[in-house]
């Protein structure tokens, strides 16, 4: 993807201002300002350490230049890994970003054993220029304020469940909850930093070596080109747009079961101000087959039977008589229970934030139709079916038959009384074509 010029614009960057991270079991986005402002850790379903993208005080990480600058940005080639440039009046420099897939996986297997590390490599391409990088973690949405203790090779950051350590170069400013650190780097020179997470019980991380951290950032940058590489065949009109979007898709996809979430975040809204703002780090069934038929287009078909897989385990017995969920958690959890979050102003004060989504209770009986289309367009590429895989999908055809007549929530998830809308009965017919 080309480069994109832009200026830094605070208070409450626009959405299309974000560049979106994966290491398919988490997401971050960066602002274009070198700002990561949303950072779920270690599942997109999990409580924010990094929330600024909904509320100014719960938490962010900054890189940028201390001078005015210009920033432009681009994935580096065949991957999710980005590259922010900054130009100000005495240098360029660069901020590279990444979370990183486990030492070694290609193909197939990036994601599966994801260390939940997100890697910020800052170098200085001309002339010179002094940065300032701020760290403020606020983990659960903000409410835990961690305590900062400097040890050998970064700062350790405790409280609430999670544990995190920023392995970093001294540090000149590391207040009771946030770290500084001011770097005056001239042209050739380059300093990297790393974010990784752990919960209480687990093995407290330790500061990784600058070499560590170019090593990681390097193999993953080689793990999503082998992806692409495998995957990625498509020739045809705006190809790389399409493949970009391929790559995107794969890093919705949660690695551990195959699950595909509809977003990496909460709460943004339909209209500034408004209140249709929903969580969407989940697993709808329209939306991951819908994803499943894009990524075919994409040329990247290996991922049908894994999908198909987690939604069959994740269902269980529930297709027949109590109607297939309209959504899952990434991994196959079925209460999704819905809370607002009274403490956090919303994207541009746009009340309420809401984590979990109350749809996970509603009916909406187009699904059938758009599973079952998925499997026959990706029949070909879906491992032998087993007994349960026929046996779920002969149920979820017999629950289409048998409910059609029946109103619903419809797609647009009305939060009304059910009602008979056509699209629901028109998909119960392709359910049975």
């Amino acid at each position: 993807m080309g480069f994109v010029v832009s200026k830094s614009s605070r208070p409450g960057l626009a959405i299309g201002d974000y560049a979106f991270l994966s290491d398919c079991h988490s997401a971050a986005l960066v602002g274009v300002d070198g700002s990561v402002d949303w950072l779920c850790l270690p599942r997109f379903d999990a409580p924010s350490l990094f929330g600024r993208l909904l509320d100014p005080d719960v938490g962010h990480w900054s890189i940028r230049p201390t001078a005015p600058y210009e920033a432009r940005r681009r994935y580096l080639p065949e991957s999710l890994v980005l590259e922010t440039e900054f130009t100000t009046a005495t240098g360029t420099v660069t901020v590279t970003d990444a979370l990183l897939f486990g030492a070694g996986e290609r193909g197939h297997d990036v994601g599966l054993r994801a260390p939940h590390v997100l890697v910020r490599m800052v170098a200085c391409i001309t002339g010179r220029c002094e940065l300032r990088s701020t760290v403020v973690p606020r983990p659960e949405y903000g409410i835990v304020r961690p305590r900062a203790e400097t040890i050998d090779g970064g700062i350790l950051f405790r409280g609430g469940a999670s544990v995190v350590c920023v392995s970093a170069p001294p540090c000149d400013g590391v207040g009771s909850d946030a770290a500084t650190w001011t770097l005056s780097l001239e042209a050739g020179e380059r300093v990297g930093f790393a974010l990784e997470h752990a919960g209480h019980g687990e093995a407290t991380p330790t500061a990784r070596s600058q070499r560590q951290i170019r090593k990681g950032l390097a193999s993953t940058e080689a793990s999503w080109r082998s992806w692409s590489r495998l995957h990625q065949s498509y020739d045809g009109p705006w190809r790389e747009l399409v493949h970009h979007s391929g790559r995107v898709l794969r890093g919705l996809t949660y690695q551990p079961t195959g699950a595909i979430i509809a977003a990496p975040t909460t709460s943004l809204p339909e209209t500034v101000g408004g209140e249709r703002n929903w969580d969407y780090r989940f697993g709808w069934v329209r939306d991951a087959s819908l994803t499943m038929q894009a990524l075919w287009v994409a040329a990247c078909p290996d991922e049908a039977s894994r999908f198909l897989r987690w939604m069959i385990n994740a269902a269980g017995a529930s297709t027949t008589g109590l109607g297939l969920q309209v959504m899952y958690g990434v991994g196959g959890e079925h209460d999704l229970s819905e809370r607002e979050l009274d403490h956090l102003e919303g994207w541009r004060a746009s009340r309420p934030v809401r984590v979990g989504n109350g749809a996970w209770r509603q009916t909406q009986l187009d699904i059938f139709g758009e599973l079952l289309d998925a499997v026959w367009r990706l029949v070909e590429q879906l491992d032998d079916l087993d007994d349960t895989a026929r046996a779920f999908l002969r149920d979820v055809a017999s629950e289409a038959a048998a409910r059609w007549r029946e109103p619903d929530h419809g797609i647009w998830e009305a939060r009304s009384e059910p009602r008979h809308y056509l699209y629901s009965k028109l998909m119960c017919w392709v359910a049975l074509d």
